[in-house]
C-alpha cells in the first residue's frame, strides 16, 4: 500500500522545477554519474515559499527499541548493547510460599528490573513450569505439587525435572491466577513481548512423552492456557512456539527456539506455511497455516544450542541470516551473540552481531522531506517514510515534530499522523503535517522524534542519513 497525502500545487511545481534545473545543470557541465544511487541532494527555491531535501537509507547497524538481541536480564554487562532483556520466571520463583502470595521482590532483584527500566529497556517475558536441569528438582511450588502431584518426575537426555499434568483442573486454576498477577505487575509498558510458555519442557509446548512423561493435553485444554494470557495481557505482544489454531484465532506472533538450525527452522517454517498435525497429541489439524502472521504480530525466539555461537556468527553466519530473514525475525534471545559475557567482545562476535542486527526487525527511515509555506505563518511539511527491514515496528509510537529554539530549548510543534505498524517492508507512506512557524523559528530548527512512551523521549533512530541534535532528527 502506498499512501500519499495531497500537497499544494505550488510546492509540487517548485519541486519539479528544481529537479529539472538540477538535471540541466548536470548536463551542461558535461558530468556523468556511474554510482548506483544518487547522492543526498538539498534543493531550495529562490523564494522562501518551499524547501525540500532528499535522504538515503543506510546500512548502519542500529539497535532500536523492541528489536534486536534480548540478553538474559540476570546479567548486567551484555544487556548494555541491547534494547531488550529476556526474563523467564518459574512458577516456583513466583509463588514459593503459598497460593496467596507472589514474590515479586525476589523476581525484580534477580532480573535487575529497576535497572533496565531506568535505562529505558523493554523485556521479553516467559513463564515456565518445567526447566530440565542436571539435578533433581521441581519448578512448581511445593504447595501446588502437594495439591496436584499427578505429573512425572523424569531423568532423560534433556535432563532431570518434573513435568506437571497440565490437564489437572487445580493446576489450571492456579495458573490463571499466576498469569493475571504477572500481567498486573508488568502493566507499565516494560514487558513488550510475552512468549506463551507454561506448558512443556522450557515452556516450549512439548514433552518427552516417549520416556513415560504425562503427555500434552488436547486443544480444548491448551486453549484455556492461551486464554489466560489473552485475557490478562492487554498491550504486550503475545507469541506461541507453534502456529496453533489459537494463535491464528487471536492473531498472535510466533517464536522459534531453534533459530539458526536449518532442519528445525525449516520444519517450523513448514508448520507456519502449511499448518498440519501436532505430533505431541496426534491432532491432525491442530496447527494452522499462518504465512503472513508477521505483518501484524512478531516473530522471535533464540538461537539453537545445537550449534556453537562461533559457528552461527562465523562460518554459518550467511545461513543464520538467511533463516532469520525467512522467519521475519524481530528479536533473538536469550541465546544470542551476547549470551557469553566472556566472548561477546571478540571480533567474530562483534562482526556477526552487527550483520545480524542489520538483517532483522524494522529499519525505518525517511527519504524525502518537503516544506511549503501556506498562509498566516503556517507551513506544510511532507515526509516520505520507508521501511527497509524484514518486519514492521509492531508498536504505534507517537511521532512528533519539534522546534529547537536559539536558546537550546526544545518544544513540541505537532503530531505526525502515521501508524508505524502499517509501514511494512517494501512499502512507503507519505505524511503531511501543518505547523505554525512562530516568531524567531525557522525551518532549519524543525526536528522529528519517535517517542518511546515508557521514557517520554525519542527512542527510534532513523536508518537514513539525517543529522541528529539532542536525539532528534534534523529535517532541513
Amino acid at each position: 500500500m502506498f499512501l500519499r497525502y495531497n500537497i499544494t500545487v505550488n510546492i509540487i511545481a517548485k519541486r519539479t522545477f528544481s529537479v529539472i534545473f538540477a538535471f540541466l545543470l548536470l548536463f551542461m557541465t558535461g558530468c556523468t554519474r556511474t554510482e548506483p544511487e544518487p547522492p543526498r541532494v538539498t534543493v531550495q527555491s529562490n523564494t522562501d515559499d518551499s524547501v525540500s531535501r532528499d535522504y538515503r537509507m543506510t546500512d548502519e547497524a542500529v539497535t532500536n527499541p523492541f528489536m534486536g538481541f534480548a540478553a538474559d536480564a540476570r546479567g548486567k554487562k551484555a544487556p548494555l548493547e541491547c534494547s531488550l532483556v529476556y526474563i523467564d520466571i518459574t512458577f516456583r520463583e513466583l509463588q514459593p510460599e503459598s497460593p496467596d502470595s507472589f514474590d515479586f521482590d525476589s523476581v525484580a532483584e534477580e532480573n535487575n528490573i529497576e535497572l533496565w527500566k531506568s535505562q529505558g529497556k523493554h523485556a521479553v517475558l516467559r513463564f515456565v513450569c518445567d526447566k530440565p536441569e542436571d539435578y533433581e528438582h521441581i519448578d512448581i511450588p511445593d504447595w501446588l505439587y502437594t495439591l496436584t502431584g499427578d505429573g512425572s518426575f523424569y531423568d532423560t537426555s534433556y535432563g532431570k525435572g518434573y513435568s506437571p499434568d497440565y490437564s489437572n483442573f487445580l493446576f489450571i486454576e492456579y495458573h490463571k491466577k499466576a498469569i493475571k498477577a504477572l500481567a498486573d505487575y508488568f502493566n507499565d509498558g516494560f514487558v513488550s513481548y510475552v512468549e506463551l510458555g507454561s506448558l512443556g519442557h522450557w515452556g516450549e509446548w512439548h514433552v518427552k512423552r516417549e520416556d513415560g512423561i504425562v503427555g500434552m493435553p488436547d486443544a480444548d485444554i491448551r486453549d484455556e492456557y492461551v486464554r489466560h494470557y489473552v485475557d490478562s495481557f492487554s498491550t504486550a505482544k503475545l507469541l506461541m512456539r507453534r502456529p496453533f489454531s489459537a494463535a491464528a484465532e487471536y492473531g498472535l506472533g510466533l517464536f522459534n527456539d531453534m533459530a539458526g538450525e536449518p532442519e528445525a527452522t525449516g520444519e517450523w517454517l513448514d508448520w507456519i506455511n502449511r499448518g498440519g498435525e501436532y505430533t505431541q497429541t496426534g491432532e491432525k489439524d491442530a496447527l494452522a497455516a499462518m504465512p503472513d502472521f508477521w505483518h501484524t504480530a512478531p516473530s522471535g525466539g533464540e538461537f539453537t544450542s545445537s550449534l556453537t555461537m562461533e559457528y552461527l556468527c562465523g562460518e554459518g553466519l550467511g545461513e543464520s541470516i538467511k533463516l532469520l530473514q525467512e522467519s521475519h525475525t524481530t528479536f533473538i534471545g536469550p541465546k544470542c551473540p551476547l549470551s557469553d559475557s566472556k566472548k561477546y567482545t571478540d571480533v567474530l562476535y562483534q562482526n556477526g552481531r552487527e550483520e545480524i542486527i542489520r538483517s532483522i526487525g524494522y529499519r525505518i527511515g525517511i527519504t524525502h522531506v518537503e516544506a511549503g509555506r501556506l498562509k498566516d505563518g503556517v507551513c506544510s511539511i511532507c515526509i516520505d517514510w520507508q521501511n527497509d527491514g524484514i518486519a514492521p515496528l509492531y508498536f504505534d509510537l507517537p511521532v512528533k515534530l519539534f522546534y529547537k529554539r536559539d536558546n537550546g530549548s526544545i518544544t513540541e510543534a505537532a503530531d505526525v499522523d502515521i501508524k508505524l505498524s502499517m509501514l511494512t517492508p517494501g512499502e512507503s507512506i507519505t505524511t503531511e503535517t501543518e505547523i505554525r512557524l512562530e516568531n524567531g523559528v525557522s525551518l532549519d530548527s524543525v526536528m522529528l522524534g519517535i517517542i518511546d512512551p515508557m521514557t517520554g523521549l525519542p527512542g527510534v533512530k532513523l536508518v537514513s542519513d539525517q543529522t541528529y541534535s539532542d536525539g532528534y532528527a534534523v529535517l532541513f
